[in-house]
Order: C-alpha cells, then sequence, then structure tokens
C-alpha cells in the first residue's frame, strides 16, 4: 500500500533534513533546490547554518513542484520515527512502537480500535512482563503527542498490513542501517548467525552476553520454536536502549510460542557489562552465542585479575577476546557448546599462546572457522569461529581440532551447510578430511611454541598429484601467449596538446540522478521476517570486482525482490579503498543486488556505461566519494551521489569509453596472468626441487 505523504501533525517547522525526509532526497538537493527556485519557501526561523520553514508552505511546493514522496505504510512510520532526533530519542521511540505492536499483538486488537493511553499500555505490558512494562514506562508521556499519537496510528495500519512482528522487524531493520552511521552499532548479520547456530545446535537455555539488538538470540529462538522445540533465551547488554530491543523482539517470538509444546519460558535481558558486572553467575547454558566488541583496552585486566572464570589462565592485557571466550564457558553447562566469533589475529597472537594451549590441552576447544571475508560489513577481513565445549573436570583431555577454511566456499552451497556438515562429520564416528577445507588436527601438532590456530596454516593441500613436466611447459609457452595478448589490450594513447575531459563542464550525479537521467540503486534492508521467504542468489562486492556470477545468498520476503541488474548497469562495490566500477557482465545480468553492492543504471541515449564507470573510478574520487565516511579499518563507504561527471558529447563518450574497456579487459587479464604465473612458478619451483627438470647446459 502507498499512501500520499504530508507534514505529521504536530510539526510546524522543518528543517532541511525534515524536507529531505519528505522528499526522499538527500540534505544537499535541498540545498541545491533553495538556490535554484526563487519560489523555494523563505526560512521562518532557526539560524543561518540549520535554518527551519514553515511544515505547510513546504509541503504545498514539494506537491507542486512533484517532488513529494509516495511511500508505503512501513516507510512512513519509519519516518515518524526517525523525524526525533538524536540518536538516543529515535531509540526511545523505537522502543515505544514496539512495545504498542507487541500489546496489540497480544490483544490481537482490531485496526480501527482506539489507542490506549499510556497507563493502559503500561497495565497491559506488566500483564506479559513487569520488567519490560516498568522499562517503558520510563519512556512514555503522561499522555501521546499528537506526534506519537500519528505514529501509533500509523503502526496500527502496518500490523493490518503485515502483522505485528513483520511490522516491528522492518522497524528494526531500518534502526540498524541509522544507528551504524549515528552510533556504531553493527549488528550480526543473518548468513553469520545461521553459521553460528548450525555449529551451537539447541539446548533449552540459549546465551547471548553481548546481545546487542538481539539478532543471534531472536534466530534462536525461531529456529527451536519452528523445529517444534524450546528454549529459554536470556541475554545482557551493556547499552539499555539495545537490551530493550532484545527483550521486545524475544517478546515477539515468545508471543508466537504460546500454546505450543513444549513451551518455552519468557525471556530474560539484563542490562550492564557481562564482563565487569555479570548479572547471570549462576547460569549455566545449553548453548552460549556471542559477537563481543574486539580490541577494548579497558575490559577490566586490572579488576579482574583473581577472577574465578579465569580457569585456563589469566587473559593477557591486550588479549580481551581470551576473557570473553572463558566468560562463555563460565556460563556453559556440562555438554553444552559455545560458539563465538573472533578477529583472526586471536588465533596467532604471542601474547595469547598460553591460554590458546591450555584451551587445546584441556579439550575446551574443539574448532575453529575462518568465514569469507565481507560478511561483517564494515568489516572486511574474514572473521574465525571459534567452537568450545565445557570440558569434563573428572577427565580433562586433548582431542583432536577441527579447522575449517570456508573463505571459498563449494559453489551453490549454503555457508552454514557447509560449516555444519563438516562439524557433523567431525563429531560423528566416520570423519573423513577434505582436503583445502577441513581437518581435525591432533592437538600434539598444535601445541608447539605458537600455538597457531589459523585454519590455512594446518591445511595443507594435500593429495595432489606432482605437475607433469610435458604439462608444466606446455603452461610456460602458453603463458608466453597470455603476456603478449596482455600488450595487446592496452588502449593506444598518446601525448595529447588539450584536455578535454578536464575542460569539459562537470555535472553532479546527484543532479542527475534527480533530472531521472542517472539512477542509484543498493540492496534492501534484509530482516528477519514470518512471512513466506525465498533463498536468492545475490551479487556480492567481490563478485563485482572479479567479474563473476552470483556467488552471495540471502533470505528475504518472496513479494520482496531486491533490484536486479540490467544490461549496461554500471555496479560499484559499497565499501572500499578505492571506487572500483564494473559495468555488469553477461553472467552477472539478471542478479539481485546483494549486501555492500550498489549498481548505477544511465540513460543510454545520454551517457555511454563504460565512459561513466571510467571516470567515476578515478583515483582521487575515492576521496570525494568517501570523505567523513570512513570505517573503522579505513576503507570508505562509497556516496556515488557526491561525484560529478564530464559533460561531453554522447560519441567522444563512446571513444573514451571503448578505452575504459580496454583497461579492465586489461585488468582482468594482468589478474588472470598474475594467478598463472604463481602457480607456474610453484610448479617450476617444485619441479626443480623434485628433480623432473634439469637446467640448460
Amino acid at each position: 500500500m502507498t499512501r500520499e505523504p504530508g507534514v505529521a501533525p504536530g510539526e510546524t517547522t522543518l528543517t532541511a533534513s525534515g524536507i529531505a525526509r519528505l522528499a526522499n532526497v538527500g540534505r544537499a538537493a535541498v540545498s541545491n533546490w533553495r538556490r535554484r527556485y526563487a519560489d523555494f519557501p523563505t526560512p521562518v526561523g532557526g539560524t543561518p547554518t540549520s535554518p527551519s520553514f514553515d511544515a505547510r508552505e513546504v509541503e504545498r511546493w514539494l506537491r507542486h513542484h512533484g517532488r513529494l514522496h509516495r511511500a508505503g505504510t512501513e516507510q512512513w512510520a519509519w519516518r515518524h520515527i526517525e523525524s526525533y532526533q538524536p540518536a538516543a530519542q529515535i531509540s526511545d521511540v523505537l522502543a515505544i512502537a514496539g512495545a504498542f505492536l507487541l500489546v496489540r499483538a497480544d490483544q490481537t486488537a482490531p485496526a480501527s480500535a482506539g489507542l490506549p493511553t499510556p497507563r493502559q499500555l503500561t497495565t497491559r505490558l506488566r500483564a506479559l512482563d513487569p520488567g519490560l512494562a516498568a522499562t517503558v514506562a520510563a519512556l512514555l508521556p503522561k499522555q501521546w503527542t499528537s506526534q506519537l499519537a500519528t505514529l501509533l496510528h500509523t503502526l496500527d495500519q502496518l500490523r493490518a498490513e503485515q502483522g505485528a512482528e513483520p511490522a516491528f522487524e522492518y522497524l528494526h531493520g531500518r534502526y540498524v542501517t541509522s544507528a551504524q552511521s549515528l552510533s556504531g552499532l553493527a549488528g550480526t548479520p543473518d548468513t553469520v548467525a545461521e553459521v553460528m547456530l548450525a555449529l551451537a545446535g539447541s539446548g533449552a537455555r540459549t546465551f547471548d552476553f553481548t546481545s546487542g539488538t538481539g539478532s543471534i538470540l531472536r534466530m534462536a529462538a525461531d529456529q527451536a520454536l519452528r523445529s517444534g522445540t524450546a528454549t529459554r533465551c536470556y541475554a545482557q547488554e551493556i547499552n539499555p536502549q539495545y537490551a530493550l530491543i532484545t527483550l521486545l523482539r524475544l517478546w515477539f517470538v515468545h508471543l508466537r510460542a504460546r500454546g505450543t509444546a513444549p513451551a518455552a519460558e519468557p525471556p530474560v535481558v539484563h542490562v550492564g557489562d557481562s564482563l565487569l558486572a555479570d548479572a547471570l553467575p549462576d547460569l549455566r547454558a545449553d548453548v552460549v552465542v556471542a559477537n563481543f566488541p574486539f580490541a577494548v583496552h579497558d575490559w577490566g585486566h586490572d579488576r579482574l585479575a583473581y577472577d574465578p572464570r579465569w580457569t585456563y589462565g589469566l587473559p593477557p592485557r591486550t588479549e580481551p577476546e581470551l576473557a570473553w571466550v572463558q566468560h562463555a564457558l563460565a556460563h556453559l553447562s556440562p555438554g553444552g557448546t559455545a560458539v563465538v566469533l573472533m578477529p583472526p589475529a586471536a588465533a596467532s597472537r604471542p601474547a595469547g599462546r598460553r591460554v590458546r594451549a591450555e584451551l587445546i590441552r584441556r579439550g575446551a576447544l574443539r574448532a575453529v572457522i575462518a568465514l569469507p571475508a565481507g560478511l561483517m560489513p564494515p568489516t572486511g577481513i574474514g572473521l574465525h569461529v571459534w567452537v568450545l565445549t565445557q570440558p569434563d573436570p573428572q577427565q580433562p583431555r586433548a582431542g583432536d581440532l577441527l579447522v575449517v577454511d570456508a573463505a571459498a566456499p563449494a559453489a551453490g552451497r549454503p555457508l552454514a551447510e557447509i560449516v555444519g556438515t563438516a562439524w557433523s562429520a567431525y563429531l560423528s564416528d566416520r570423519y573423513t578430511e577434505l582436503p583445502g577445507i577441513h581437518r581435525a588436527v591432533p592437538a600434539i601438532d598444535v601445541l608447539d611454541d605458537q600455538v597457531d590456530l589459523t585454519p590455512q596454516r594446518h591445511l595443507p593441500q594435500t593429495g595432489e598429484p606432482a605437475a607433469d613436466p610435458a604439462e608444466v611447459i606446455a603452461r610456460m609457452n602458453e603463458f608466453d601467449r597470455l603476456l603478449d595478448h596482455l600488450r595487446r589490450l592496452l588502449p593506444a594513447v598518446r601525448n595529447a596538446q588539450e584536455a578535454p575531459l578536464r575542460e569539459a563542464p562537470q555535472a553532479d550525479v546527484a543532479d542527475l540522478v534527480r533530472s531521472g537521467s542517472i539512477s542509484v540503486q543498493r540492496a534492501l534492508s534484509r530482516s528477519r521476517s514470518t512471512s513466506a521467504t525465498v533463498d536468492a542468489a545475490v551479487l556480492t562486492a567481490a563478485d563485482i570486482l572479479s567479474g563473476g556470477p552470483a556467488t552471495g545468498a540471502a533470505t528475504r520476503a518472496d513479494d520482496e525482490p531486491g533490484p536486479r541488474v540490467q544490461p549496461g548497469d554500471i555496479l560499484v562495490p559499497a565499501i572500499g579503498r578505492k571506487i572500483s566500477a564494473r559495468v555488469a557482465t553477461p553472467n552477472q545480468v539478471g542478479a539481485e543486488l546483494g549486501p555492500g553492492a550498489q549498481l548505477i543504471r544511465v540513460d543510454t541515449t545520454r551517457f555511454d556505461p563504460w565512459f561513466v564507470a571510467g571516470v567515476i573510478s578515478r583515483s582521487d574520487n575515492a576521496r570525494i566519494a568517501g570523505r567523513a565516511s570512513s570505517t573503522a579499518n579505513g576503507a570508505l563507504r562509497i556516496d556515488i551521489r557526491r561525484l560529478t561527471i564530464p559533460v561531453v558529447p554522447l560519441r567522444q563518450q563512446q571513444a573514451y569509453g571503448q578505452a575504459f574497456r580496454q583497461l579492465a579487459e586489461f585488468r582482468a587479464a594482468l589478474d588472470q596472468a598474475a594467478a598463472t604465473g604463481a602457480t607456474l612458478a610453484r610448479d617450476i619451483g617444485d619441479g626443480l626441487t623434485a628433480g623432473a627438470f634439469g637446467l640448460p647446459s
């Protein structure tokens, strides 16, 4: 459903940000309108740097110029929430929205029912969970403002269209997207959570001691419900706003589970620092899962020096992740499983080798899995998953350590299936290693002076037949032909007397987007939904760079496909240290756009796609498109709208576009030559060592 938007009740003035939300554009567009249109409303207040405008005048102007955005009910609901500022207030209003939807889901009130008063809402929440009611009550006004009342009426409409839980999950997904830039929230993507839960299994009690907004726990509760089992979820989270959202999300699942057999107990969520103020010291859970923060310097090393949790050794000050690992083990019941995300450096840093050795020696650490890079944006590195079990105190023993390199999973198989299959085989009596992918390493082979647990270190490519000398020589000849072809791919250029592109007028991409001659599309926000879902193959940032077909996977509602790649689309990774624009290859056409990917679609009667891809990939554009948007690891969030494009005739664009296309082919062939040359050098070296080759006399 779409609705004709307008100014919400209670909004008498709007800032530039508010106008941008009404029109579904960036703030820069609003500034541009003020300069270009003489009839744009004049400020009625504010400051010169942050003026405010009469809301009704702005609405009339947007309608007159056809710029008032038509939005679905869900987008309208989110607009009401994000109109609150600062970011902390958005979190509070989201919690109020969740509490309202939860009460509506519990009482199955019709959409036409009148709004409960804040007191009535608290009373109904108290019947579910007194602690939840008390927390929400502290956020509620004595009576609804017109702005809040409008939001709640919109939520009732959204509930009638989608259901209460999917409505809140949509709002949560939008919140996480905005919170990543506002407050550093980085949720656990579904793909990673599925891997963790495939390893952890299920149990009567599931615990996440750094829950964030509850993504892993909600998936665990949902999986238990779908499988006909029950799990009680426990959580602790240092951020009180995130903890409240976790509790609300878990309560939605709990409401769905009511009346099922067996029935789970209500969720339990505490606020606080799990290491310094453990709220559940006596809890022993069957499943412990956590995506805790990495590299926290002030984690309490001095205050926790004699903590009983350090049964595997005092974690060094520089190894907070090993403190989290032992905290997970301290909360694990006998026979239970803990699964935690780890930075790859924790597998090999010298300072942590004694604790790592003790975890191996006593049989607590059972598996280390290397995940593909890019699964946890904005982090670009491939994280590790550690699987731990509580060893029998009467018979502690070292066992084989399962190492898995999932960085290059088998095509066509979901990551969770690959990892889960290796883990299940490892636990059975019929384990067989898969060379280069997974292996059970004897503890004695790990307990050296480094105790390096990096999976790739223990996965030599065994079982490969020695290269045939005649084949290697044939490949050397083929390599010569590849190098000749590589030289011919470079476009013919000359020393120019003029600089037509540098001297050409520049057009802002943002203006071209508004004119309709260019559009920029990104992947849809993926949120867990109780509606019918399908698994979709999606194009990842790695696929864009390689020019290969879609290798990613995502679960989405079956009626909400993401943007699909069309011929001539320009594909750009959303995060990177430089802009790498590529025109879609034939095997990418038709694929859905995945997380971390974006596309530019141009009017081909005005723009040549290869020309546009070439000019926006120039080196200095990374500074422009990514400034003020850098991630923690130095990569940039690429905003194409910040760039400009030289304005030259289409025929001239096509000439330059042909050169840019040749350069793209040259880069691809260069990468192929580098990979082929590296393999060839290895085989020649091995052949020389083995005596298969001789040297010319």
